[in-house]
């Protein structure tokens, strides 16, 4: 199984100034639950917005996205060219699509589940975005609101 887990405001930013640009110390908490124990496939800079000190994230498989034959990576992550070559050494595995933009823009293609945090703001002059989620092919499945964000689950029709 294939799930994008992101957050996302209401204009579909997923990152400013390779940061995220709100804290929501419940969402960083649901990620956690949400990827431990699976196959996360970031891009290099998604990799690099975690604090040195958190990578890689622990009880996870971390993958980085590059075409950087002489990125140095730690021991224990993979590092691979393609997201088709890393769903390929994952087959089988719960696989999580962690960010950033091209990353998720690739892999919605090939994902079951969207696990995404609404954020209910709009953040002006964002440099990342999260696809659009059409309705024609996501169906929502699970909602829990909160006050300033819900967290929703969708499915591929």
């Amino acid at each position: 199984m294939v799930t994008l887990v992101a957050a996302i405001s209401k204009n579909n930013c997923i990152g400013k100034d390779n940061g995220i640009p709100w804290d929501l110390p419940e969402d960083m908490k649901r990620m956690r639950e949400i990827t431990r124990h699976k196959v996360l496939i970031m891009g290099r800079k998604t990799y690099e917005s975690i604090p040195e000190n958190r990578r890689p994230l622990p009880q996870r498989t971390s993958v980085v996205i590059t075409r950087d034959k002489d990125y140095v990576l730690p021991e224990g992550v993979e590092r691979y060219d393609s997201i088709k070559e890393a769903l390929d050494a994952h087959k089988g595995e719960e696989i999580i699509g962690f960010g950033g933009e091209r990353i998720f823009a690739e892999m919605i293609e090939y994902a079951d589940l969207l696990d995404i945090t609404h954020v209910d703001m709009d953040i002006p002059e964002c440099h990342a975005f999260f696809p659009p989620i059409d309705k024609n092919i996501w169906k929502e499945n699970l909602r829990e609101d909160h006050a300033g964000f819900s967290f929703v689950q969708y499915v591929r029709i």
